[in-house]
């Protein structure tokens, strides 16, 4: 996806021109972050949520409950999902990226696996011990398989 190069003013009066992130930056940044936005389409309407997830080998791992995002998600499996940061320096740097990928629920013995990389990553970050808890019948594990990234930053 090519992207017009432009000079941005930020908000302390700093000038960047964006510039595309590779793809070894893009995996970093998804490893790295903890909220994205899961874009969803189904039966003529948009649906747009925050998805709290961990991201491995090209893939988003979540778990969420029953409800008009499942649905949605099961009418169409295709979905785009927006991770970004911004001016995590002070300056009004930013880094962003799309992905495109489709939403599978997991099952059977493809969950164990997805929730320790939910505990590692959280308890890392929290500075806990990753312990298993039972899972509700309405929880939903799923994994977001992304197929198409493209990535941009500033920095100031």
């Amino acid at each position: 996806m090519a992207y017009a190069q432009t000079d941005m003013a930020g908000p302390a009066g700093g000038r960047g021109i964006p510039r595309e992130l590779s793809r070894d930056e893009i995996d970093e940044f998804l490893r790295g972050q903890r909220i994205a936005r899961l874009g969803c389409h189904a039966d003529g309407v948009t649906y747009v949520v925050p998805l709290i997830y961990a991201y491995e080998h090209g893939a988003v791992v979540a778990v969420t409950t029953e409800g008009r995002k499942t649905a949605m998600l099961r009418a169409n499996p295709r979905v785009c999902v927006e991770f970004d940061e911004y001016d995590t320096d002070g300056k009004g740097s930013w880094r962003s990226v799309i992905a495109y990928g489709t939403y599978e629920e997991l099952a059977g013995d493809a969950i164990e696996p997805a929730l320790m990389l939910l505990r590692e990553r959280f308890a890392r970050t929290a500075g806990r011990t990753a312990e298993p808890r039972p899972l509700q019948p309405e929880v939903v594990v799923l994994r977001i398989t992304l197929d198409e990234f493209s990535g941009r930053s500033v920095e100031r």
